[in-house]
């Protein structure tokens, strides 16, 4: 798979899936919104994990550093 994530994006990435479960286990955030918030975390830190975003693909978007 074509890595088209730079650091940044995959920082950002891990940060949002970190405080969406720290939201949801602190009860903050409950129901069906906690669930579908705590799918698109899992999917953000996956993605970050990989490096590669399925979603940049069609639109040509890259955001790591010398792949211009």
């Amino acid at each position: 798979m074509i890595k088209n994530m730079g650091s940044l994006d995959r920082i950002l990435r891990v940060g949002i899936a970190v405080v969406v479960a720290v939201l949801y286990f602190m009860e903050i955030i409950t129901g069906t919104v906690a669930i579908a918030m705590l799918v698109i975390g899992a999917v953000m830190l996956a993605t970050s994990l990989i490096g590669s975003c399925p979603l940049y693909i069609p639109f040509k978007l890259n955001t790591k550093q010398g792949n211009k």
